[in-house]
């Protein structure tokens, strides 16, 4: 699905009512903002319970912290 939407006081994009409404975002949730090759991703993070939340990470992604903090920790050492 593509939208267009325009970027309003501060810079703020809001998200269309229908699309909002499909995935589940509401007021005041938490959202990840990526920037990657040139453009903007939004990924939504569910809240569980309480405060704690899931957003959904792949493998990859999981690989490439792992492989970073061990860069980190070996070229700091």
């Amino acid at each position: 699905m593509v939208e267009i939407v325009q970027v309003g006081k501060k810079r703020a994009i809001y998200i269309p009512k229908h699309i909002a409404k499909e995935m589940g975002i509401n007021e005041g949730d938490k959202m990840i903002l990526e920037v990657k090759d040139g453009k903007i991703i939004l990924t939504h993070i569910k809240k569980v319970r309480g405060n704690v939340f899931w957003g959904e990470v792949s493998i990859e992604e999981v690989e490439e912290v792992g492989e970073e903090i061990t860069r980190d920790t070996i070229g700091s050492g």
